[in-house]
């Protein structure tokens, strides 16, 4: 969880990891910005996802409803966007031998962490995206329908739902670490 990266007023620790400092110095970056748009940014990357949202929201002081719902939306917002334009961006991108190698490293990792997907369609797209783990989530079942071919009119209501209970498991943890280790 990211609860040991922000305080309630939104400052970062200095003992954090890569992806914590990332997020931190994003969250440094934005700080002008009200603290519900603030999360609803974080958790619209695919570095922190709602993972990441929710209890940076919790830290911040929002609630956990309105924490849930901004982060949900969040999480959702690229998601069409990466279904609908992948195709013809990786077309575009692949003719950049550097872009090519990225794609190749990153679709093969995808396929080896997708076989879910690849068994079960858009049920096994649900739960890959409802693992609220790193290099599982909207952004990486999103790619992965896009691999293994789930069409978006299936994908996109697997990934909702996959995103409602990734929100939900990260929400109750955040809660019950907040409860028990108050900030």
């Amino acid at each position: 969880m990211f609860l040991c990266w922000a305080g309630r007023d939104g400052t970062t620790g200095s003992r954090r990891s890569g992806e914590q400092q990332m997020i931190g110095q994003i969250v440094e970056l934005l700080s002008s910005l009200p603290k519900e748009a603030v999360v609803l940014i974080v958790s619209a990357l695919p570095i922190a996802e709602l993972r990441g949202g929710i209890p940076l929201a919790l830290s911040m002081g929002i609630g956990w409803r309105e924490a849930f719902l901004i982060c949900a939306v969040g999480n959702f917002l690229p998601i069409i966007p990466i279904l609908y334009l992948m195709r013809p961006a990786e077309g575009i991108l692949r003719k950049w031998p550097p872009m090519d190698r990225f794609l190749t490293r990153l679709f093969a990792r995808t396929r080896v962490r997708g076989r879910l997907i690849e068994k079960y369609e858009a049920l096994g797209l649900i739960a890959f995206v409802a693992i609220p783990l790193p290099v599982t989530g909207a952004w990486t079942g999103a790619l992965a329908a896009h691999l293994f071919g789930v069409r978006p009119r299936y994908a996109i209501p697997a990934i909702i739902c996959g995103i409602l209970l990734a929100g939900s498991v990260v929400t109750l943890a955040a809660q019950a670490v907040l409860h028990l280790w108050p900030l």
